[in-house]
């Protein structure tokens, strides 16, 4: 898996300052992608120990309240980036935020993807679409795309939005 950067506080990608990875790689291909860059899947460097061991660090400091993963499309490096969740778990217990283009059905529909999916707190979903583009959104760029409370949707069998 590689990844384009990794921001120690971020402001702009869920609640709060967060630590967030930019992993690298996507196939779906969005119009007017906002990281068009990082759809390359060679794009950027190799995740190793060290990455993990840095947002392990940042996510230890008082003033970061959770991670946010995004991209590329984390969903297209699930079982890499499911064992790099697992371990910073085992160190770290602060909410996870992922973002995603494919939608809370096709996750769940993928066992990979879904294991990844239950790793994580608030999902991101849906592709861009810049017909549907909303600047006054939070967290979003276009009014298709959800943000989902993903506990309270695995436990209920249905889409819980996440209560802003």
């Amino acid at each position: 898996m590689n990844f384009a950067q990794i921001r120690k506080y971020d402001v702009a990608n869920g609640p709060g300052i967060r630590t967030t990875i930019f992993v690298t790689g996507c196939t779906h291909k969005c119009p007017h992608c906002f990281n068009e860059e990082y759809q390359d899947f060679n794009f950027g460097k190799p995740w190793t120990r060290n990455e993990t061991d840095e947002v392990i660090k940042n996510l230890k400091l008082d003033e970061v309240k959770g991670l946010t993963i995004l991209g590329g499309e984390p969903f297209q490096n699930e079982v890499n980036l499911l064992g790099v969740i697992r371990d910073i778990k085992k160190e770290v217990q602060k909410d996870i935020w992922i973002f995603s283009g494919y939608t809370y059905e096709e996750i769940l529909k993928d066992q990979d993807k879904k294991k990844l999916l239950e790793e994580c707190d608030v999902l991101v979903d849906g592709r861009f679409v810049e017909a549907l583009k909303d600047l006054s959104l939070r967290f979003r760029g276009s009014s298709n795309q959800r943000i989902i409370d993903i506990k309270k949707s695995l436990n209920s069998d249905k889409v819980v939005l996440f209560d802003l």
